[in-house]
Parts: C-alpha cells; sequence; structure tokens
C-alpha cells in the first residue's frame, strides 16, 4: 500500500484515491464502473463506498452499493443510475482517473453457516439489483441452490439478468409486463412453496416494506435500505431508522448499524 493511494484508515474504514479501470452504460441511465484499490482486500457482500464527487460544489459524498469483488485482482463494480448532477458527473469519468472513496462502509449481508443442504432466496428492484449479484456470487460458491426474484419498471432497464443466471434461478417481473412476468415481485414471491433457509432483498422502500412483513418472523431474512447520506460515518444521525418495540429515542443509523438490517428489527 502507497501512501499516495491510501491516505489513512479511520477503524475498519479508509480513505484511497482508487482508479477507475472501465466505465460502461449497461441501461439507460445505468452505468457500471469498476475501481481498483487496496481497499478492495476488505470489502464485504453488501457493503458500500461514499465517494466523493470531483467537484469543489458538491458537498456530500454519494454513497453507492458495491456490486461485485474481485479480491485477488483488487478490483470493485459499482453501479449506478444517475440521479442528479453529481452522479451525471460520474457518468463522464474516464479511464485512469482516480476518485476519492471512502470505504468500504457499513454491515453487509449474513452468508455464514450456509452450505450445500440450504436454499436461498434473493428478492432485488430495480437499482437495488446490483449489491444482491456477489451475494448469489458467494452463495453458489457454498452449493447453496439460489433463487433470484427481480422486478423492474420496464424491459429497458432490466439489468444483470444473465450474471445472474450464472448463480441462481432467476425470475423476472415488470411493471408495464414488457418483459418476464406483469406486476411485482410480490406476485412470483406468493407462489414459491420452498422453505428458504435465507433471504436477501434490496430494493425501493415498497418492495422492502413487503419483504420486511412476509419474512418478519425468519430466522434469516435481511433487507439492505438506502438512505441520503451526509458523514456516512454515523456522526451526523441523518440517516436515523428506528427500532421495533421501542420509543422514538432509540434508533439505527443506515450508514453505520445497516445499510442491512434483519427483517422485523426495524420500524418501515
Amino acid at each position: 500500500m502507497t501512501s499516495s493511494s491510501c491516505e489513512k484508515r479511520l477503524g475498519k474504514i479508509m480513505l484511497e484515491k482508487m482508479t477507475i479501470v472501465h466505465q460502461e452504460k449497461i441501461a439507460p441511465r445505468i452505468f457500471a464502473m469498476d475501481l481498483r484499490g487496496e481497499m478492495v482486500g476488505q470489502m464485504q457482500v453488501g457493503q458500500f463506498l461514499h465517494i466523493r464527487v470531483p467537484d469543489d460544489t458538491k458537498l456530500l459524498r454519494r454513497p453507492i452499493s458495491i456490486s461485485e469483488i474481485n479480491r485477488e485482482r483488487k478490483i470493485c463494480r459499482i453501479i449506478y443510475r444517475i440521479e442528479g448532477a453529481g452522479t451525471e458527473l460520474f457518468s463522464r469519468l474516464e479511464k485512469g482517473f482516480q476518485l476519492d472513496v471512502m470505504g468500504p462502509q457499513g454491515n453487509g449481508f449474513d452468508l455464514s453457516g450456509l452450505g450445500i443442504a440450504d436454499t436461498a432466496l434473493i428478492i432485488g428492484g430495480g437499482i437495488g439489483v446490483p449489491p444482491l449479484l456477489q451475494v448469489a456470487k458467494e452463495l453458489h460458491s457454498k452449493g447453496v441452490k439460489v433463487t433470484s426474484v427481480l422486478g423492474f419498471a420496464t424491459k429497458a432497464v432490466v439489468i444483470l439478468e444473465e450474471e445472474l443466471k450464472k448463480y441462481s434461478r432467476v425470475l423476472i417481473t415488470t411493471d408495464d409486463g414488457s418483459y418476464g412476468r406483469k406486476g411485482y415481485v410480490s406476485s412470483i414471491v406468493n407462489e414459491l412453496s420452498e422453505d428458504f433457509t435465507a433471504v436477501y432483498a434490496c430494493g425501493a422502500p415498497g418492495m422492502l416494506r413487503y419483504v420486511n412483513e412476509t419474512f418478519c418472523s425468519h430466522p434469516r431474512a435481511y433487507i439492505s435500505m438506502e438512505s441520503r447520506m451526509a458523514c456516512g460515518m454515523g456522526a451526523c444521525y441523518a440517516c436515523v431508522l428506528h427500532v421495533v418495540g421501542e420509543d422514538q429515542e432509540v434508533n439505527k443509523r443506515v450508514c453505520e448499524d445497516g445499510p442491512v438490517f434483519e427483517t422485523g428489527t426495524i420500524v418501515m
């Protein structure tokens, strides 16, 4: 590790200039970016990166989930959607540019103790699908039988279908019926008869509320939350969620205590 590439450590969090080695548009307004850096060796499935926009007028970093991790090559992939000026600027960056990255941050998905006798259900919606790709990949490597149910608005924005097919059975819904089954992921999940050992989900708030309620008492069901963040380290309390069964003074922070939470533990 060189002093120029990795500036300092904040506990397990690192500040590093990560280098863009590849970027491509994979769907309307959705881009995949590969980054190389030392912190890849510490990344865990379900964590995120807090990336500084290379524009001094943009004060807040952008939190983006880690989609794939290649620890041997020290390369990770992030997939993001253009939502504003900051992410639009990211989309115009070229190979070789160095981004100021804080990470890896947050608590990820628990994949421990699973093996060839187990089954897992992955539920993803829209831009919430990317962090679930590494989940499927690592579960598959353990011998777990994986089913992925993915929901999108329309066919044009379906992403990572072929990649997930390498590691799981894939079932797709679209809101308008232009691809797969018309409707929401719930229309498929409600029909599945398997008793899954573990459940992993990431997506829009409405979808996560459904997963949280449906698998509220499941012993190994997890949801990955998205939230607006400021510091990204738990100090500012800008991304607070309340804990089930507790008063409003008891809360969890998406950036520090999450982004992954067990179903049935937070107020949604």
